[in-house]
């Protein structure tokens, strides 16, 4: 059990998370969202993080994060790339630990490694697997990971045994033993991961407890925060990754007109879902979607009443649901680095220097 007073962190990470949902075709999608990864690595971002989803488009369209990740690992060079999450019921945990393995070295180390055991139950099928039987599948596969990245024997279980004792995790990659994240939306989730050591990713929205449909984000993931650090070993530096929907432009009103369809569309996928989301307006979707939105100050405001952001190490934004065009997307990019973040103590790039990189970027006419 650990000290939470003496474990919390010390600086809190800036992340960016793209869903790649713009409205175009696939490969235009990934073209805008390295884009997106650059800009955010250009303006002193820690992260960027991607989701895997598989057969759908509207769920974000990226079926091989790594493999999207390699390619932006050669546009870049300090900012780390993450998975958030690889959904690893449905992978072999072998191939995961090898692909991973030759990522990280050619991203210079950059990569951390988010898994979970989510993912949209019709996709199950399709790998041969079973939707209510992701609990025990993630647990088994997660255990083969770990091994993996420990340097021990894969396969050791087999009928032929030795053979199995050669069968190490090549190139090998103990590193990512220490770079893994386990996402949870439970007070036994955040303990298992502290336990294991590893990260904790928290989503930018998660169901309401029965009995509770107008509890805030932060109301629900205090206790989960809570569990962790609980569990965490002592002496042990905690990870926390906080994922939350933010959406930063130069005029609320502009922001709103573009925000309230696709947040209406998402309020509807939820709703679909079984999940509570109270009333209709548009002040009543941007609370139940739990999403930041507006001017710079406005955005500090509300982002500054989250005290669960307080004890995580990674601040992770991403403007899904709202899902406003590319150039928007950039410029709230550029407005989170340079006033934002700052303004929160995240990030570790100062406000000066930062928000001299974007008065030029502006002259240049880069928003015109």
């Amino acid at each position: 059990m650990s000290d939470i007073a003496s474990t919390q962190p010390a600086r809190r990470g800036l992340g960016f998370f793209t869903r790649l949902l713009d409205e175009a075709a696939p490969g235009e999608r990934y073209r805008l969202a390295a884009e997106q990864i650059r800009t955010a690595e250009r303006f002193g971002f820690d992260s960027a993080w991607v989701a895997q989803h598989h057969f759908s488009a509207s769920e974000g369209g990226l079926p091989a994060p790594l493999v999207f990740l390699s390619h932006v690992a050669a546009q870049t060079s300090t900012i780390r790339l993450g998975t958030g999450i690889v959904t690893l019921p449905l992978e072999d945990p072998v191939r995961v630990a090898e692909d991973a393995a030759v990522l990280d070295l050619l991203a210079g180390g950059r990569l951390e490694l988010g898994v979970g055991s989510g993912g949209t139950a019709s996709s199950f099928a399709a790998f041969g697997k079973r939707s209510e039987d992701r609990g025990a599948i993630f647990a088994d596969h997660l255990a083969v990971l770990r091994d993996a990245f420990a340097g021990l024997p894969l396969g050791a279980g087999s009928a032929d045994f030795a053979a199995a004792r050669e069968n190490r995790l090549y190139p090998a990659a103990p590193q990512l033993g220490g770079k893994l994240w386990q996402a949870t939306f439970s007070v036994a989730g955040g303990s298992r991961a502290a336990a294991a050591g590893d990260g904790l990713m928290l989503s930018r929205t998660q169901p309401r407890p029965p009995g509770a449909p107008r509890a805030s984000l932060d109301d629900i993931q205090r206790p989960i925060v809570d569990a962790y650090y609980e569990a965490l070993p002592a002496g042990a530096t905690p990870r926390i990754m906080a994922s939350r929907t933010l959406f930063v432009a130069d005029d609320r009103a502009e922001a709103l007109r573009i925000a309230e369809p696709n947040l209406r569309r998402a309020a509807a996928g939820f709703r679909a879902g079984g999940q509570q989301i109270e009333g209709d307006s548009l002040e009543d979707l941007i609370a139940g979607l739990d999403t930041h939105i507006g001017t710079v100050d406005d955005v500090i405001e509300s982002l500054a009443a989250d005290r669960s952001l307080d004890r995580v190490s990674d601040v992770v934004f991403q403007v899904h649901s709202v899902d406003p065009p590319h150039e928007l997307v950039l410029r709230s990019i550029e407005l989170i680095a340079t006033q934002v973040a700052p303004a929160l103590g995240i990030g570790h790039h100062s406000l000066e220097s930062l928000a001299g990189e974007s008065a030029a970027h502006t002259r240049t006419g880069a928003h015109a």
